[in-house]
């Protein structure tokens, strides 16, 4: 972590990132599949969700979920899915805990930032107007903006180059293994947010640090160093 001192940016996901919307996707799933008749009738799980669905795109939900459809029926399944989930999120969405005070501490040290999804633009929108940060994340990046989202590293390198940013001085912010991958694979540091279950995953994945929310003190012990680092940096100049 120390290395990207000074810090220069901070890029986060969305999802499981900056608010709590696994839940309100694995409603939407769930009622969704089971009209359809998916997997025999069978709800699928929280556990489920996270294995096959957390952080990917909707086109690489759709090709696992419905490998015989053809797109434009995969395309419905997902209009419908996030309009659901546009619906309960909005009844519910809540930040992960401590998040307004990292955004504050970015901004009062004028860190760029961005939020850099594989989720559709229209419901990052949405999210992240919910959670209060519209004015905060001005620059957006979805894997629809790319030739190829996470876990490949484009949506994170698209943010750095439209940021000005370098992946020297910049850190990323995940939640899911296929996050953490397109991180690492951009060559950035990744503080993963997950419980004790996820954990030893996330770590053998890439990830630099796991924390479990945004008032985890490894957090604030990482960043201190990081004040402190640039700040000696300073006097030496």
């Amino acid at each position: 972590m120390e290395r990207v001192a000074p810090l220069e940016a901070v890029l986060f996901d969305i999802d499981g990132t900056m608010g709590i919307s696994d839940p309100f996707h694995h409603r939407a799933f769930s009622e969704l599949l089971l009209k359809i008749g998916y997997n025999d009738g069978v709800p699928i799980t929280p556990e489920f969700g996270m294995t096959h669905m957390a952080g990917r795109s909707n086109e690489q939900i759709g090709s696992f979920l419905f490998p015989d459809w053809d797109k434009d029926k995969i395309d419905d399944f997902f209009r419908e899915k996030e309009a659901l989930f546009a619906r309960y999120a909005t009844e519910g969405l809540k930040e992960i805990a401590g998040l307004t005070r990292l955004c504050r501490w970015a901004g009062e040290r004028g860190l760029k930032r961005a939020a850099v999804t594989n989720a559709p633009r229209a419901n990052a929108e949405l999210m992240i107007s919910i959670l209060g940060l519209s004015d905060f994340f001005k620059l957006i990046v979805t894997g629809e903006d790319c030739d190829r989202s996470k876990p490949f590293p484009d949506p994170y390198l698209r943010a750095l180059t439209l940021l000005g940013a370098s992946p020297d001085h910049t850190v990323i912010f995940e939640d899911s293994t296929i996050g953490v991958q397109a991180g690492v694979a951009a060559g950035m540091p990744v503080i993963a947010i997950a419980d004790e279950r996820r954990e030893g995953k996330l770590l053998a994945t890439g990830a630099t640090l796991v924390i479990r929310d945004y008032q985890d003190p490894k957090l604030w012990a990482a960043l201190d160093k990081l004040d402190t680092k640039a700040q000696a940096a300073e006097v030496d100049e």
